[in-house]
């Protein structure tokens, strides 16, 4: 639907069609393997807590930034401090 004002268009967009954010989206129908999505903030650990973080976080941890989850924990460890430690945080 649509009407005009002083030559301006204006459109009107059914509430139903709007998401709690306002934006309109295609329906959400995605499935979890094909779908990533950035998180809002970037992990805020420090060195000791990386060094110490169970296998399984850091499994978590590189999912959420959609990173690869491969190799042994000594491994997955060397890579997070890698890609989330400032090089002077990393020493």
């Amino acid at each position: 639907m649509s009407a005009t004002t002083s030559g301006a268009a204006v459109f009107a967009t059914p509430a139903a069609e709007l998401k709690p954010n306002g934006h309109h989206h295609q329906a959400e129908k995605r499935e979890s393997c094909c779908y990533f999505q950035m998180p809002l903030h970037y992990p805020r650990y420090k060195k000791r807590d990386y060094e110490t973080m169970p296998e399984w976080k850091l499994d978590c941890l590189l999912k959420e930034y959609g990173l690869p989850v491969v190799g042994d924990v000594n491994q997955k460890r060397d890579f997070v401090m890698g890609a989330f430690l400032w090089p002077s945080e990393n020493k």
